[in-house]
């Protein structure tokens, strides 16, 4: 009955001021979620395990907004004052926080404690947007009401900003800018509510909150017409060579750098090979299947969209057809189109031989039933939760579904030194998927150090048939036998398989990498 009394006295037809706030809810939702991708992507590319910082910034930010929902209640007046004063700092700290992040990581050793606090300090802000704005908008609808419209106006804003990142944001923008652009979002939302609530606020608090949003904007606006100069100097601190190639793709980081006639590719801040040497690992990788398969007219690529792998495969004259399926369609467009890459792989995706298909190596074989003589997997190391079910008995299980029965299998398998229980449990996840011949072996790179591969196939195998009857840099028919040979220390037995339900070579890659990154 009260509640009816108090519908009545208020506006029958809330007009354009509770539109604004209504539209405020939203864009505050929206900014809230894509501060949280982006200090969980940076700190991913940076630091890699995506599942730890993604973890850390979603807990931390939820936590965070709890401590800034009960300081609201501090605030008992001059509630649009303290909004747009939150607003101002929301849009600086957060729009600031991927600079910042880089800055920790190139010049200090604490880069944690800062994302930590950085997370901390938005979602303490986050949490105090959205009572202070419930209360500010209790004279335009009922507590029932209120609370429907502004929950639902913020989770929606949330579900757009997840569409946003990953097909806009991320791809076109960038993580630098994006944060930019998102902070210059949060200070145009307290921008219209400046302007329409001036009246409230009186002269002098509207010069002071007018300059200290248009110092806040000049700060993100300058940062943002320099960004480019601001990143390339960036990428030039943490990469020992000049950048001569950087885009952020859908995907993932893409960084070229060159030192005289080194040409080296990063992805997501990891080397995947400089020219110098990349033959060992290719050599490694190609000429040891394709030197033991019988017959290898239809080969598989899963991954080496540089087409280095490729390079190394059309020189058998018995291929007819090389199939690369590679996730990122920006790798290939680099390997087709840059000079010196395009020199290094003999423009190899170019042949009429080879037919590049950009899809997820898993979903390939689920969704393609063509057999294949001989499959590589030449794939990133399983650093992150998604890479490592391309290492699952799942992932190995559907390439032996796609195996030809006299067809033969090869996977890169990170380091047997640096990451000794990933190697092996990789080798023991391999033999659980069904392989009746499972030979691990290995190879000195320069650029990575002791590097390991391990091989699969249907049939019993002997390591004497291996035959190598084309020019190669690297191995020849005495060192090539060699490259199954471990010595005592490299050698480990207890070790898990891992699949999609326990990924057992993520814990055992990250623990074996961490104490060498």
């Amino acid at each position: 009955m009260e509640e009816n009394k108090a519908a009545a006295a208020r506006p029958a037809a809330p007009t354009f001021e509770a539109f604004l706030l209504l539209f405020t809810v939203f864009i505050v939702g929206l900014c809230t979620i894509i501060y949280e991708l982006l200090i969980g992507t940076t700190s991913s590319y940076l630091l890699g395990d995506s599942v730890k910082q993604f973890s850390l910034t979603i807990g931390l930010t939820m936590s965070a907004m709890g401590i800034g929902t009960l300081l609201s209640r501090a605030i008992t007046r001059n509630l649009i004052q303290w909004f747009i004063l939150n607003e101002i700092v929301l849009g600086l700290v957060g729009g600031l926080s991927v600079p910042i992040l880089f800055q920790a990581y190139s010049w200090t050793d604490i880069y944690y404690p800062i994302m930590v606090s950085l997370i901390m300090g938005i979602g303490i802000l986050i949490g105090l947007e959205i009572p202070l704005l419930a209360r500010i908008m209790e004279k335009h609808y009922t507590l029932r009401a209120n609370i429907s419209n502004v929950l639902s106006v913020d989770y929606f804003g949330a579900l757009v900003a997840t569409i946003l990142f990953p097909f806009l944001l991320l791809p076109f923008l960038g993580i630098y800018k994006s944060a930019l652009i998102t902070g210059l979002i949060n200070l145009l939302i307290g921008v219209f509510n400046l302007w329409w609530f001036r009246s409230y606020l009186g002269l002098e608090k509207f010069r002071w909150l007018r300059a200290s949003i248009a110092g806040a904007a000049v700060v993100l606006c300058g940062l943002l017409f320099w960004s480019q100069n601001l990143i390339q100097a960036w990428e030039n601190s943490v990469y020992e060579d000049r950048v001569v190639f950087s885009k952020q793709s859908a995907y993932q980081k893409i960084v070229v750098t060159k030192n005289k006639r080194d040409l080296r590719l990063y992805l997501d801040g990891h080397l995947q090979f400089s020219t110098i040497d990349e033959y060992r690992y290719h050599e490694a990788l190609v000429h040891v299947p394709l030197g033991l398969a019988a017959i290898k007219e239809k080969v598989l690529v899963l991954g080496g969209g540089d087409g280095l792998a490729v390079r190394e495969i059309l020189k058998y004259p018995e291929v007819r057809s090389v199939t690369v399926v590679d996730l990122d369609p920006e790798v290939t467009r680099l390997a087709l189109r840059h000079p010196m890459l395009v020199k290094a792989n003999r423009g190899s995706l170019k042949d009429k031989r080879v037919r590049i298909i950009h899809m997820d190596a898993f979903k390939f074989l689920e969704e393609f039933s063509a057999l294949f003589d001989v499959i590589l997997a030449d794939l990133p190391d399983p650093k992150t939760s998604g890479l490592s079910r391309l290492y699952s008995k799942e992932f190995f299980g559907l390439v032996n579904k796609r195996l030809a029965k006299q067809g033969v299998f090869v996977t890169q398998s990170t380091s047997p030194y640096f990451a000794k229980k990933a190697f092996w449990s990789i080798k023991e996840t391999i033999s659980a998927a069904g392989f009746a011949f499972v030979a691990p072996y290995h190879a000195y790179v320069p650029s990575f150090g002791d590097w390991g591969f391990v091989m699969g196939s249907k049939i019993r195998r002997r390591l004497d048939d291996l035959a190598l009857r084309v020019p190669t840099r690297y191995l020849d028919r005495n060192n090539i036998r060699e490259l199954f040979s471990f010595s005592k220390d490299l050698m480990i037995e207890g070790i898990k398989i891992s699949s999609l339900n326990e990924p057992n070579v993520l814990s055992y890659y990250l623990e074996g990498w961490k104490y060498w990154n």
